[in-house]
């Protein structure tokens, strides 16, 4: 792979205005690669499960590569976290790329351009493409329309557990995954979520599987490495792709106009910002039109 190469036209595609992407746009890429969104609340253990996760994978012939979406500074913009702080162990891994992102003004766990930027990725050829959120809650709801596999990180006596049952996103989720098992509750909180897959997941008639996980000390990879191994044989039978491909033109075509509407709120003079509601809205709306 050229690092360098792939480098570049992420930062050209992340930095992007609406009207470049528009300019930029094509028909969607026909790629075989894998798309994993890894989800959960902040300390669960996203970044370790995802350094132990590609490494093994890598070690199968697989490219892997990484999009870690770190949430940014209100100040500068740039990212809090960086990847090389976190994975290190990945960074000298030939089979890896490995790339942060700033989220800057998305709110919901993601970043600006997330659809552009996995195409940058799929033409690159990678076998496989991890997507990491922010957070959760909103972030679900975004993720799931981007990637093939959902996996939602959970560990036992947070709490993250029960407020992800509260919200409905574990029904978002294609694996539940249950990080730092070594912990007290983690056979209560594997059994509750047992009971949850057993109504079924976001895609009809798949049932999520409930994998133990204790990422710092790389126990129970395998174990979801096989669980990633079945969803993806079991949506080649029964996934409608039509649809997906649907749900994700909607996802990126939401995605431009609230940044379109953003960026012309942003161009706003004080005169304009003092008129009334109905007025200002019927004006951002005949300007939305974009590229001319």
């Amino acid at each position: 792979m050229n690092r360098r190469q792939i480098a570049r036209a992420l930062t050209k595609t992340l930095n992007a205005s609406v009207d470049e992407i528009l300019a930029a746009s094509n028909e969607p890429l026909t790629s075989s690669a894998v798309r994993i969104g890894i989800t959960g609340a902040p300390g669960a253990g996203k970044s370790s499960t995802i350094a132990r996760l590609a490494a093994y994978r890598a070690n199968q012939a697989k490219q892997l590569a990484i999009l870690a979406i770190d949430p940014s500074s209100p100040l500068s913009g740039g990212s809090i976290l960086g990847d090389r702080i976190r994975m290190d162990e990945l960074v000298e891994n030939p089979d890896i790329y490995i790339r942060s992102l700033p989220s800057r003004s998305s709110n919901n766990g993601l970043c600006n351009n997330i659809p552009e930027l996995i195409d940058v990725l799929e033409s690159n050829s990678f076998s496989e493409i991890i997507l990491e959120t922010v957070g959760v809650g909103q972030a679900e709801y975004a993720i799931r329309n981007q990637v093939d596999i959902v996996i939602l990180v959970m560990q036992p006596e947070s709490g993250d557990t029960i407020q992800s049952m509260k919200a409905g996103v574990v029904e978002m989720a294609d694996i539940l995954l249950v990080n730092k098992d070594d912990l007290n509750g983690a056979d209560k909180v594997c059994a509750e979520l047992t009971e949850i897959a057993a109504r079924g997941g976001r895609l009809e008639g798949w049932f999520p599987p409930v994998v133990r996980m204790c990422a710092m000390d790389n126990k129970g990879v395998e174990s979801l490495s096989d669980a990633i191994d079945q969803t993806i044989r079991w949506q080649a039978k029964y996934r409608d792709n039509e649809l997906i491909a649907r749900q994700r033109r909607r996802y990126q075509l939401q995605s431009l106009l609230e940044r379109r509407i953003d960026e012309l709120l942003d161009e706003a003079t004080p005169d304009f910002l003092s008129t009334s509601l109905t007025e200002g809205f019927r004006t951002i709306a005949t300007r939305c039109p974009v590229g001319g």
